[in-house]
């Protein structure tokens, strides 16, 4: 995970994870596994950390991946690599869990040039 700063404008790692955290617990909370449920709550955590990372008003175009995984002794093994201009974009993974599921999203941001 690369934090890209030092100037106004710049990809935040530590509080894209923070907005990221946010929608999880919102959407997922206590909530425990249920197969049926898991389209309804990725679709609703992207759309939320989406909203929140463009209210920051920054400018980059995002991309939001979320992974949702129920707790059954199998390994969840994800990795995420982007060939882009390392000074001005940036990328995060958080990783969440509970009880009964383990949730991995992550956020790649590509600065807008001008």
């Amino acid at each position: 995970m690369e934090e890209i700063s030092g100037e106004e404008g710049s990809f935040n790692c530590e509080e894209a994870s923070n907005s990221v955290k946010e929608c999880i617990q919102s959407v997922m909370g206590e909530e425990s596994y249920r197969q049926d449920s898991v389209n309804q709550w990725t679709a609703k955590i992207v759309e939320q950390a989406l909203t929140l990372l463009v209210k920051q008003s920054k400018s980059f175009k995002y991309i939001v991946s979320c992974a949702v995984m129920q707790k059954c002794g199998a390994g969840l093994h994800t990795a995420n690599s982007c060939y882009w201009d390392t000074t001005a974009d940036g990328s995060c993974t958080v990783k969440w869990e509970n009880r009964t599921m383990y949730c991995v999203v992550s956020v790649f941001a590509v600065a807008l040039t001008s």
